[in-house]
């Protein structure tokens, strides 16, 4: 029972603005029993996607995934890999983004110029048409001797958004939803002259963790038994409280997803403040690349030297990393 005559500190908008950008923002909501992160992405993502200059389809995309990648990875209660990518016979056919514990986030795309330039004449832009069809892959890696997890779905949706939700439908036990958006940003300067232009990006992730696990209905998984008599597969739960929380999240705007003005604090005292959410303090996440002078060598060094001889120029070679673009040039008494 609350202390009538106890005051309770009053906590400002203003004072739910501290995590800021590139921080991931743990929460729950005990009432409707769910968990969840909340994260912006602002400097951190504006250099990875202006490091490789890529085309504005291929960068949002890339975006998306980077946000997917960041949400789920943070999550990781060992030390170890989280990846995501894509595979697929679109204009951007690959997107990879990995995450190392405790914070290092890298990334690449893979597209196809021309066809890139054919969609946009014949206006097929959309996330569904540059992907194409192929696949969605989740893996996690906890490092030497220990077997990765991969799981697989395919790249069936409007968005990558789309298709993350189909993945947690299938392979998590936990009921799982999502909301994801990214865009590019142009700030004026001072003066009025110019302008700079950047990348935004933010998500929310809420996961059902009742108590009790009679609140959860089971879900009909490919090869699952049905209930008998049963018309319809059950493929969703009907509890109130996940129902209200899933719906709540639906309710969040693009534009607020990504404001720096409202920030994650703000956006979950908006969603859940009838509730009372608890916010935790997150990592903070950076662009760092674990590529290294030494990695290249030794990965050169498993090569035959039949492998190695197209290579050389000058008895040097030179080797890019797809991640960061960090060129190395090894000559060849590094390798002897």
């Amino acid at each position: 029972m609350a202390n009538p005559g106890k005051k309770v500190p009053e906590v400002t908008l203003d004072e739910l603005n501290a995590a800021g950008d590139d921080v991931v923002v743990p929460f729950h909501v005990a009432p409707l029993d769910v968990r969840g992160r909340a994260v912006q992405l602002g400097p951190m993502l504006t250099a990875i996607l202006e490091r490789h200059a890529y085309p504005h389809e291929a960068s949002r995309l890339l975006g998306e995934a980077i946000v997917l990648t960041v949400i789920l990875g943070t999550s990781l209660k060992f030390d170890g890999r989280f990846t995501v990518q894509t595979q697929t016979d679109g204009p951007v056919s690959l997107l990879v983004v990995d995450f190392k514990k405790p914070d290092a986030v890298r990334a690449y795309a893979s597209f196809d110029e021309d066809a890139l330039a054919v969609a946009r004449a014949e206006k097929r832009t959309s996330p569904e048409e540059i992907l194409g069809k192929g696949i969605l892959a989740m893996t996690i890696d906890q490092g030497p001797h220990t077997q990765r997890y991969q799981g697989i779905v395919e790249l069936a949706g409007a968005s990558l958004e789309e298709v993350a939700q189909a993945y947690f439908r299938q392979s998590e036990q936990i009921p799982t939803h999502l909301r994801m958006a990214v865009s590019q940003s142009v700030t004026p300067d001072a003066m009025g002259s110019g302008s700079s232009y950047g990348w935004r990006a933010g998500g929310v992730l809420v996961q059902f963790l009742p108590e009790s696990t009679d609140r959860l209905t089971r879900r009909d998984l490919p090869g699952g038994d049905a209930p008998e008599g049963s018309a319809e597969p059950i493929t969703e739960e009907r509890d109130d409280a996940w129902v209200e929380a899933r719906s709540l999240v639906e309710t969040i705007s693009d534009d607020e997803l990504v404001d720096p003005g409202i920030g994650s604090e703000r956006l979950l005292f908006r969603l859940f403040n009838e509730h009372g959410v608890i916010i935790h303090k997150g990592p903070h996440v950076s662009d760092k690349c674990s590529c290294s002078r030494e990695k290249i060598i030794d990965i050169l060094k498993s090569l035959g030297p039949e492998e190695l001889e197209e290579s050389w120029s000058d008895d040097m070679i030179s080797s890019s990393c797809e991640f960061c673009s960090t060129e190395y040039v090894i000559s060849r008494d590094e390798l002897e």
